[in-house]
C-alpha cells in the first residue's frame, strides 16, 4: 500500500480551511502534514486538530521533505513567491485564483514552468468541475443550441468581502466568467467593456460586456457583490437553434413563511462545494503522477490579462482590447 500523498496548506481562511476538510474527509490517498497561516494561533489549531507540521514560513512549508504538493490560499499578493518556489522544488500546486496579482506577475509563473518542461501548477478555477458547468459545456460542444451567439452570465454574493475594491470585483470575482467563457466555448476573449451604474462608495454591481473571437460572440456578466440574499450563480448560451442554461444543483422546493422557492445557497463553499470535490480529487490524482490538471498557469495569466483588460475599462468607461497572446508550447 504506497503512502499517502502529503500535503501542505498555505492560508486556514474560509477557502483554505474548506480545502483541509474536503482533503481529509473526501480525497482517499491523501494527508495533511503541514500547515501554515499568518494567524499563528490558528495555524497552531489546525496542525494540533491534523496531526500536521505547523510552518512558521511558507516556503519552509514548500521544502518541508514531508509536503508532495501544496494547496495555495493565502492572500492574493503571496501567490507567486510560493507558486515559482513550489515549482523550483517540481512540487505540484493547486494555487486559488489569481496566479499573480497582475500579468506580469502571472507570466513569470508560466516561465518558470516552461523553463521546468513539465506542468506543477493548477489554478483553481473550480468551475470548470463543476457538474452543471460541465453538462452546460458539453450541450454547447454537441450542437444542441447550433451556434453560439450570446452569452448571458450573473454572478451575485449576500455581501461583499470587507477588504472588495472596484478592482477586486472584476479581479476577484468577475474573473470566474472571464475563464469560464472561452473554456465554455472554445473561443479566445478578445475585448471587455465594463461599467457600473452610478453610486457612493464601492462600484457594485458591475456590467461587463465581453467580446470572443472578434465579437463573433457576445456575453454579458453582472457581478453583484451586495445583492444581500444569498449566492446566486447563472449562466444562460443563447444559439442560432435555441438556448441551455445551467440549473442551481438541488431539486428541493420549500413552502416557508408564506411564500415557496428553492433554497439559495449562503456562499461559494456551500454552491460548489461537488466542484471543490472533484477539483482536489483530480488535482490529488495528478499530484501523486507528479504533475497537474485542470485550468493551467496559462489559463491563469490569459485570465489575468482579461481581467487588467476589464479594470482599465472600468477607469475609462471605454471598450479595450485584449492583446492577443501566444500559447507556450507546454500548453499547447
Amino acid at each position: 500500500m504506497s503512502a499517502p500523498l502529503g500535503v501542505g496548506v498555505v492560508g486556514l481562511g474560509a477557502m483554505g480551511a474548506s480545502h483541509v476538510d474536503t482533503l481529509v474527509t473526501q480525497v482517499p490517498g491523501t494527508a495533511v502534514t503541514a500547515v501554515h497561516d499568518a494567524d499563528a494561533g490558528r495555524g497552531a489549531e489546525a496542525a494540533a486538530r491534523l496531526s500536521a507540521r505547523e510552518a512558521t514560513d511558507p516556503l519552509d512549508l514548500v521544502a518541508d521533505p514531508g509536503v508532495d504538493a501544496v494547496v495555495v490560499c493565502s492572500p492574493d499578493p503571496t501567490h507567486l513567491e510560493i507558486v515559482l518556489a513550489c515549482v523550483r522544488a517540481g512540487k505540484p500546486v493547486l494555487c486559488e485564483k489569481p496566479l499573480g496579482v497582475t500579468a506580469e506577475e502571472s507570466a513569470q509563473v508560466v516561465e518558470a514552468e516552461s523553463a521546468a518542461g513539465r506542468r506543477l501548477v493548477t489554478v483553481g478555477f473550480m468551475r470548470r468541475f463543476d457538474p452543471a458547468y460541465l453538462d452546460l459545456r458539453e450541450a454547447v460542444a454537441a450542437g444542441a443550441v447550433g451556434r453560439p451567439v450570446l452569452v448571458h452570465n450573473v454572478h451575485r454574493n449576500a455581501a461583499p468581502h470587507p477588504a472588495a475594491t472596484d478592482e477586486s470585483v472584476v479581479v476577484n470575482s468577475m474573473v470566474h466568467e472571464l475563464d469560464v467563457l472561452p473554456w465554455l466555448l472554445g473561443g479566445a476573449v478578445t475585448g471587455v467593456h465594463v461599467r457600473a451604474p452610478q453610486g457612493e462608495g464601492l462600484r457594485d454591481p458591475q456590467l461587463a460586456v465581453v467580446e470572443l473571437d472578434g465579437g463573433r460572440v457576445l456575453a454579458s456578466v453582472e457581478v453583484y457583490l451586495a445583492a444581500r440574499y444569498g449566492y446566486d450563480i447563472r449562466c444562460e448560451v443563447v444559439g442560432t437553434d435555441g438556448t441551455v442554461a445551467l440549473r442551481p444543483p438541488g431539486t428541493l422546493v420549500h413552502a416557508v413563511a408564506g411564500s415557496q422557492g428553492t433554497p439559495v445557497p449562503a456562499d461559494f463553499r456551500i454552491r460548489f462545494a461537488e466542484a471543490y470535490r472533484r477539483e482536489l480529487l483530480a488535482w490529488a490524482g495528478a499530484a501523486r503522477e507528479g504533475g497537474a490538471t485542470g485550468a493551467t498557469a496559462w489559463d491563469g495569466h490569459v485570465a489575468n490579462l482579461v481581467s487588467a483588460a476589464g479594470v482599465q475599462s472600468l477607469h475609462s468607461g471605454q471598450s479595450v482590447a485584449v492583446p492577443a497572446a501566444s500559447v507556450p508550447e507546454l500548453y499547447r
